[in-house]
């Protein structure tokens, strides 16, 4: 598993610009919710584009402005390496955060 930065976005407002055709998408193993998705031409992971639920997350650097963000939660804590300190106080879980 790697580590990044994603932004659930809502998908009516979620437009692609570009590159659809290239877009390969994995379905996710047992325990993760998201199918993940990829440039098949240069390799960047583009989070879950290709599902159909109402919000879904994208890697914050694959946006072209800038984001004014702030980390609301941690997930998959429990896979972490021990070498990486989570240096804030966002809420962490050992899975996919359960909706209440």
């Amino acid at each position: 598993m790697g580590a990044a930065t994603f932004v659930f976005v809502v998908r009516e407002n979620f437009r692609l610009v570009a590159g659809e055709d290239a877009i390969a998408i994995y379905m996710p193993e047992d325990g993760y919710r998201y199918t993940r998705s990829f440039c098949s031409k240069c390799g960047s992971a583009l989070g879950e584009i290709g599902g159909n639920g109402e919000s879904f997350p994208i890697p914050a650097n694959c946006f072209d402005d800038p984001l004014d963000l702030s980390v609301r939660f941690h997930e998959f804590v429990a896979e972490k390496p021990d070498w990486l300190p989570i240096c804030d106080q966002a809420k962490q879980f050992d899975r996919h955060p359960v909706s209440n």
